[in-house]
């Protein structure tokens, strides 16, 4: 008797298996609809993104994905939609910086760790701190000694309050041991024209923002953010580079699913959206928006996302920062 009851036992564990395998056989194979939730407004640079990825994606794989954005609360509204998804592998979100600092700045609905998983990391775009071409700062060190030397008299800008931007300075300032006037705006383009316009010290800003003043030498690059080198600012040093070691702020894209997706639609899904980023064509698409393909893997992607989860919690508590 204990003997059939292994041998039934046994049999019950291989079927499991067999039709777990099956399941996710069925899954690669099977004609899908999926969905790309964009927490942010239309023709914003993530919603370019998303759709660009399913042009790419439905293209090379026969899949049909589509792009919904549910913009609203800062990212809150779309990311708390797409948690609440079933987790079969049809429903991705489109993840930036916003995603791991919203917990922290306000009230949400869900956990970036816990109620995730990591696909992986696609592209990011460079943050540069900028001022007006007239300025007499021709490097950070000069901003920071004039900071220094001036307490409270220099000003700068971004898209804030709470933004990645906002917290990349705050942590700058904290390392670097100055005081500089926080001044917040809706967004990067009326920073750039109150800096233009000689109402501002300096601005942080993505890439894409100022590019065009940059090249036009109405502004002038001080640093980026990121550990190495913006490509197409390949003469302007990180703020590492600067004197700040372990500095390393971008502002990156990714995709997350639901928690307890298959793990075979996991990786599915990471090879579809790696491969759509290194198709030959969509380097030349994704520069035009200010972004670089930067593909990390799962658990790359997910270490990178706990360690900014936790720098920016912390900058955000000991900052007393809130949310709009």
């Amino acid at each position: 008797m204990i003997a059939a009851s292994r041998i039934r036992t046994a049999i019950a564990i291989a079927v499991a298996g067999l039709l777990t395998i099956f399941a996710q056989v069925a899954w690669s194979q099977a004609t899908r609809t999926v969905k790309i939730v964009v927490p942010y407004t239309p023709a914003s640079g993530p919603d370019i993104l998303g759709r660009l990825l399913a042009e790419q994606v439905g293209r090379a794989t026969g899949a049909t994905v589509v792009v919904e954005d549910r913009p609203g609360a800062g990212t809150v509204i779309g990311t708390e939609a797409a948690a609440r998804a079933a987790p079969d592998g049809n429903t991705v979100l489109i993840v930036a910086p916003s995603f791991v600092i919203n917990p922290s700045l306000r009230k949400v609905n869900y956990d970036p760790v816990a109620d995730f998983e990591p696909i992986c990391q696609l592209a990011a775009t460079p943050m540069v701190i900028v001022v007006n071409g007239n300025s007499p700062y021709r490097s950070l060190a000069d901003l920071i000694s004039a900071a220094r030397a001036r307490p409270g008299e220099l000003s700068l800008g971004s898209g804030g309050p709470g933004s990645s931007l906002h917290i990349g300075f705050e942590i700058l300032r904290r390392a670097a041991g100055i005081e500089m006037t926080y001044v917040p705006f809706g967004g990067n383009a009326p920073a750039i024209n109150a800096l233009l316009g000689g109402h501002l010290t300096a601005v942080y800003a993505d890439y894409p923002t100022v590019v065009e003043q940059i090249r036009a030498g109405s502004l002038r690059a001080l640093a980026v953010g990121s550990r190495k080198r913006a490509e197409p600012l390949p003469d302007v040093p990180t703020i590492e580079e600067s004197g700040f070691p372990d500095y390393d702020l971008d502002i990156w894209y990714g995709m997350m699913v639901p928690a307890k997706t298959p793990p075979g639609a996991l990786a599915q899904l990471a090879d579809w959206f790696a491969a759509a980023v290194a198709a030959p064509d969509m380097k030349p698409k994704l520069m035009q928006q200010g972004l670089y393909p930067v593909v990390k893997s799962g658990g790359e992607f997910a270490a990178h996302l706990r360690k900014q989860y936790d720098a920016y919690g912390r900058v955000i508590r000991e900052a007393n920062m809130k949310g709009q």
